[in-house]
């Protein structure tokens, strides 16, 4: 399978290079002549082939990094040409060819560059998601949970936005906050580098702050993130379940990178179940699954609802619940699109999210 998704994104990329050069072969005709336009297809693919050979040759994070930001580059590119093309439709019944060239060639970069700038504001600015629930179990008061997902904690996502978590998580005074995942981006070198243990420090709650590992936390590098993440004051649950006040189960699973994590089925053994279960898990591959299980609520994260469109429509295509709320049996399962970001700091169809979820007893 992953295979096939590798040739499929290869091919794609190939014809995406080809769109690229086409376009800039179109944008800058009236300045340059033929040869030079046959350089711009020319380095176009150079530069694709090449970063797909670092990506096989593993020569880095900063390559993943740069690949990233070519390939919205690619798609934002086509979007572009197909919003010029049919701009043009709508123009050339009305307008004399060369105005409306004229127009069109200032279209079309400044279309890309809106499509950059809405991407950077939806990857830095959070939405905050409510949500209200019942769940089949008594609850002595009603629950409100905080939710934040892949935050991946870097160079590029730091103090500053868990200075911004923790203010939300404060003014919708939750009473237990729950992180499912991808803490860290790959490593703490960023995170210790610039001091950002007393930002993530500022999460609080009256029933504590809990976490599990996602993959990117599980890249070699699991055991400093679970030490930095301790020391900050959070919980990190590694395949364990937690009675947390005498009145909640609280059960975390690391990432499936981890072969040997147990199933959930095990981790509920032999607890009291009566209790209300929230369960952390961070890919929602298993929700039917767990929709058989005595889980109350689920939070996951992982797809990032595609992060960059129409990434959305794969990952919807491959999960059940990619993305939102649903109610399975008597489960209630919530999978957010995120609220950091992988690779480069652009999200389009998706953004940056907290869920705040309040729960009621029957």
């Amino acid at each position: 399978m992953r295979s096939v998704m590798f040739v499929l994104v290869l091919l794609l990329m190939q014809l995406f290079t080809f769109g690229l050069g086409r376009s800039l072969q179109w944008l800058l005709a009236p300045w340059i002549g033929i040869r030079r336009r046959r350089w711009l297809m020319i380095i176009a693919f150079v530069i694709t082939n090449s970063l797909i050979a670092g990506l096989v040759l593993q020569l880095g994070h900063a390559v993943f990094r740069w690949t990233a930001l070519w390939m919205v580059l690619l798609l934002f590119v086509m979007y572009a040409a197909l919003a010029t093309f049919l701009l043009y439709l709508l123009l050339r019944r009305f307008m004399p060819q060369k105005p409306m060239s004229h127009g069109l060639r200032l279209f079309a970069p400044l279309f890309v560059a809106g499509l950059f700038a809405l991407a950077l504001y939806n990857a830095y600015t959070p939405v905050v998601r409510h949500a209200e629930i019942t769940i089949n179990k008594k609850l002595d008061k009603p629950l409100r949970i905080g939710m934040a997902s892949d935050m991946h904690i870097g160079s590029l996502f730091g103090a500053k936005q868990l200075d911004e978590l923790a203010a939300i998580m404060n003014r919708e005074k939750v009473d237990i906050i729950l992180l499912p995942g991808d803490l860290m981006d790959d490593n703490v070198n960023a995170y210790r580098a610039e001091n950002m243990q007393p930002s993530l420090a500022k999460l609080r709650a009256p029933l504590g702050v809990y976490a599990t590992l996602g993959n990117h936390d599980l890249f070699r590098n699991e055991q400093e993130i679970r030490k930095e993440v301790r020391k900050a004051g959070i919980r990190v649950l590694t395949n364990e379940s937690l009675v947390v006040d005498k009145r909640l189960l609280v059960v975390g699973r690391n990432d499936d990178r981890d072969t040997k994590r147990p199933s959930t089925a095990q981790l509920l053994a032999n607890q009291n179940t009566d209790l209300p279960v929230l369960l952390m898990d961070h890919r929602p591959t298993e929700v039917e699954i767990h929709s058989k299980l005595p889980v109350d609520v689920q939070v996951s994260g992982h797809v990032h609802n595609g992060q960059v469109a129409p990434a959305n429509l794969i990952v919807r295509f491959l999960n059940r619940i990619h993305y939102g709320y649903e109610a399975i049996g008597n489960g209630h399962f919530f999978v957010t699109s995120g609220y950091g970001f992988w690779g480069v700091p652009l999200r389009l169809g998706s953004q940056s999210e907290v869920w705040i979820i309040d729960v009621k007893g029957k």
